[in-house]
């Protein structure tokens, strides 16, 4: 394999699943920072309350990092977690600032940008929606591996 030729499917998948799992786990360390306090922070007073922005936001991340750990309803969860990690960067740091480097927003477009891919791309190996597809009946088997056509040029 060269360089410039992508990865075999078997990688691509354990990669975006590795993906979904790294980013899932730090994301649930988020939301119960904010919800039980651990994490220790010493910027946040814990806990939240769950009626307040981040009291919403720190259900979401703990209950939708734990569906994203496990790849469960990945499509579903990630669009909304992707759309709350928008909303925090608007109403949390443009105020402090549009560049993410100067308002602190940057793990906040991270994470709102590595859940839009996992809406298109699925959860990947490991996951419980890929148990659930290749167990109901009737399901189509698995996707073949995609070859890539080089044209001449």
């Amino acid at each position: 394999m060269s360089v410039f030729e992508p990865a075999s499917w078997r990688w691509n998948r354990r990669m975006l699943g590795l993906l979904r799992i790294v980013a899932g786990l730090l994301f649930v360390m988020h939301g119960t920072q904010k919800w039980f306090g651990y994490p220790p922070s010493a910027v946040l007073r814990v806990p939240v309350p769950l009626a307040s922005q981040l009291g919403v936001a720190s259900v979401l991340e703990t209950i939708g990092g734990t569906a994203i750990i496990f790849g469960l309803f990945t499509r579903i969860v990630a669009f909304v977690l992707s759309g709350e990690m928008a909303v925090a960067f608007f109403t949390m740091h443009v105020p402090r600032g549009l560049i993410p480097l100067v308002s602190g927003g940057e793990l906040a477009v991270l994470y709102c940008f590595i859940y839009l891919y996992l809406v298109f791309a699925g959860a990947g190996a490991w996951s419980v929606d890929a148990l659930i597809a290749h167990s109901t009946p009737g399901s189509p088997p698995a996707p073949a591996p995609q070859r890539h056509l080089h044209h001449a040029a």
